[in-house]
């Protein structure tokens, strides 16, 4: 199992994203958190931005199919896709994950 990392500029941008990820069973779960603060440099210029951070719960075999969807759905010209593997997961959330996914 990993958790993929994205920031979007909008709450609305990030529930539609979840709830597309969530409905082609690409994702088992996604958290949506609120506002936070990004600094980063775009184009030779510092940023400072509001963004919201989606936490995406999936199966690894199922990393380059959410990074396809998210490339093709989000609105940022170059999205942030991260995946962080999950060093441990309780027996019951990984069958819980796998059911989901249709695993």
């Amino acid at each position: 199992m990993i958790v993929v990392m994205t920031t979007v500029s909008t709450e609305e941008e990030g529930v539609s994203l979840a709830k597309g990820l969530v409905e082609d069973r690409l994702a088992a779960c996604v958290q949506v958190l609120p506002r936070m603060r990004s600094i980063y440099r775009w184009k030779g210029e510092v940023q400072d931005d509001s963004e919201h951070l989606l936490l995406i719960k999936t199966a690894t075999e199922k990393f380059a199919s959410v990074a396809e969807y998210l490339k093709a759905n989000h609105s940022y010209d170059e999205p942030e896709i991260v995946a962080l593997p999950a060093s441990y997961v309780s027996d019951g959330y990984l069958r819980w994950v796998a059911e989901s996914l249709s695993l």
